[in-house]
């Protein structure tokens, strides 16, 4: 099977959408629980609470439950501000959130507090930027000055009038949200489902075939990729896996090489499980501290392992840190939670 597909279907009644490629499932989102907490991209109006001492940061309350604001200064118990859900919150534990707010689309993204108009870095035709930069210059006139835009790649080549109503739409959405702040906490604007966010983050580049309706997933053979990844192990090929274990603390990540213990043997089935990691790691839905065991190799490999780690996760939309090594040799990554797991997800 090759190409791009996206498929279009329902889990369990609620809405999912799985993006294939060559074949291979490369994401998958899933509408969360109605007793879920809210999801990333909600914006609320927040009531300021108290502070987090040592931490730099504040609590405030929302709808229901609290959120967590880091590194937020100068906001006094009682005040309301405007807050957007930035990841997935752990059992327990507060939604994180931050003050600054993106209204984002397939086409655009308004950045209030954050002025100026600019193109995506990956619209390199000269022509296509001036294009869309007086696009922008027209749907953005007379807007507040500190309310600033992103042509995102997905408008490259695309119709004027849609690219127009795409800005309008989200511009009109800023303005009509940011003066509200009187109340109490409430939900302003709800995060965007799995199919609408699918069809916002994956139209580009455009799809090969977008199949839906109640068997496209059958037709796809999207439950068995999603088995698949239910389990701990996934195989590397040549006998090598890489296991996958979620803890309370911590996700461990042990990669073995089978019956080859030769060195060569390490440092493939190494390369190959860094490749793989980040794709596993979303479809997944994990996040916090990874800690890889990688199989032995000589340390002169270690530098060519961390290229390709580098490499892997540099179109990463999730922020990843790649701490690098520790004394007992193994490999440190700090990814955010920007997702329900899936095995939560599922159940």
């Amino acid at each position: 099977m090759k190409g791009r597909v996206i498929a279009l279907d329902q889990i369990k009644g609620r809405d999912a959408a799985a993006l294939i490629v060559d074949g291979r499932l490369e994401d998958f989102l899933i509408d969360a629980p109605e007793d879920a907490p809210p999801a990333p991209g909600a914006i609320f109006r927040a009531v300021v609470d108290r502070q987090m001492k040592g931490q730099g940061g504040v609590f405030v309350k929302l709808p229901e439950g609290s959120g967590f604001l880091r590194q937020a200064s100068g906001l006094a118990p009682g005040q309301r501000v405007l807050v957007q859900v930035t990841g997935h919150a752990e059992p327990g534990k507060a939604v994180p959130l931050t003050l600054r707010l993106l209204f984002k689309s397939r086409y655009s993204i308004v950045t209030p507090g954050a002025p100026g108009l600019n193109v995506s870095r990956s619209i390199r035709e000269e022509d296509e930027r001036e294009r869309l930069t007086a696009l922008a210059q027209a749907a953005m006139t007379g807007a507040a000055q500190d309310l600033g835009l992103i042509v995102r790649s997905a408008a490259a080549l695309s119709d004027a009038d849609v690219i127009g109503e795409d800005i309008a739409l989200m511009r009109g959405l800023a303005e009509a949200v940011l003066p509200d702040l009187d109340g109490g906490p409430e939900l302003l604007v709800d995060a965007p489902g799995a199919q609408e966010t699918a069809w916002r983050d994956w139209g580009d580049p455009e799809p090969d075939e977008v199949v839906e309706g109640d068997d496209a997933f059958a037709t796809q053979g999207v439950a068995e990729m999603l088995d698949a990844l239910l389990a701990a192990d996934v195989p590397l090929g040549s006998g090598g896996t890489m296991i996958i274990e979620p803890t309370r603390a911590l996700i461990a990540v042990d990669v073995n090489t089978g019956a080859d213990t030769s060195p060569a043997a390490g440092l493939k089935a190494n390369i190959a499980a860094a490749r793989d990691l980040p794709r596993q790691l979303r479809l997944r839905g994990l996040g916090g501290q990874v800690v890889v065991d990688f199989a032995p190799m000589p340390k002169k490999d270690r530098a060519t392992l961390e290229q390709v780690l580098r490499a892997a996760f540099r179109g990463e939309g999730a922020e990843t840190s790649l701490a690098g090594w520790t004394p007992l040799g193994n490999y440190e990554i700090q990814r955010k939670r920007d997702r329900m797991p899936l095995a939560e997800a599922l159940a």
